[in-house]
Order: structure tokens, then sequence, then C-alpha cells
């Protein structure tokens, strides 16, 4: 409940509520307290108790929790009659990220070097006119 709170901010309450309340009427305060979310905790426990009885007997494995929806969907997921667990098993990414690589790079992941011609099966992306000439403007260094 208090899984947020330092030891720093526990001293803070602590002496703020001396200061507030007193010494004196301090311990009867916690007690008061503890008594009221002991009842609360009782009152929680007994209505989940009165549900699950009014339930029937098909939904005693039924838990509270489960309607959280990422714990339904968590659930959900994790069961075998979907068959997810073996496409998941199924999907190795490493492959499938090195024949991404081998691709892009021009290797061929399947063959390794039997390919035909000097340049190793790698495929040329430059680009290169037929007649041998470039085409682009002569740079000018008084124009810029």
């Amino acid at each position: 409940m208090f899984n947020d709170i330092g030891p720093l901010e526990l001293v803070t309450l602590v002496v703020l509520a001396v200061l507030v309340f007193g010494p004196d009427k301090l311990p009867k305060l916690i007690q008061d307290v503890t008594r009221t979310i002991r009842k609360i905790r009782e009152f929680s426990e007994s209505a989940k108790q009165d549900i699950r009885s009014e339930l029937g007997p098909e939904f005693k494995d039924f838990e509270f929790e489960d309607l959280n929806p990422k714990t339904f969907i968590r659930k959900q997921l994790d069961n075998d009659e979907l068959g997810l667990k073996e496409i998941r098993n199924g999907f190795d990414l490493k492959k499938e990220m090195a024949e991404v690589t081998d691709a892009v790079h021009g290797r061929d992941s399947d063959s390794s070097s039997s390919s035909s011609g000097g340049s190793g099966g790698r495929i040329d992306m430059t680009k290169k006119d037929d007649d041998g000439k470039d085409d682009r403007p002569i740079f000018d260094a008084d124009a810029t």
C-alpha cells in the first residue's frame, strides 16, 4: 500500500502527526485507524465471499483480479487453445533479421558463393550511364 514512501518521508509523517495530534492522543488515533482498516478489510472479504456464493459453483475459481483488463488479456493470451505459443515459438526474430540484413546488403543467404559474376553476388546500385559520360553540371565557384 505504501511502497512508494521512503524512510525520510515516513519520518516526516510521524513528526507531523506528533505535532498535529500531540503525543497523548496519537496512540488512540493509531488504534482507531487500525481498527477501521481491519473492519474495511473484513467487509471486503465478506462481500467477495457473498458474490462467489451467489455466482454458483461454476464460478468457484473466479478471482476479482481477473476483472483488471491487463490481467484478463494476459490470461487469455497465455491460453493454449488459441495456438499463440506455437506461433510465438515458431518465429525466430534473429533469423528473420539476418535474412533482411543479407537482402539489404545484397548477399544471398541460401546459397554460398555459387553466384556467377565477379562481384561475388553483390548488386551495384550506383547510377551509371551506358555511354559513361556524367550529366552533372560543372561546379562554378563564383556562383556560390
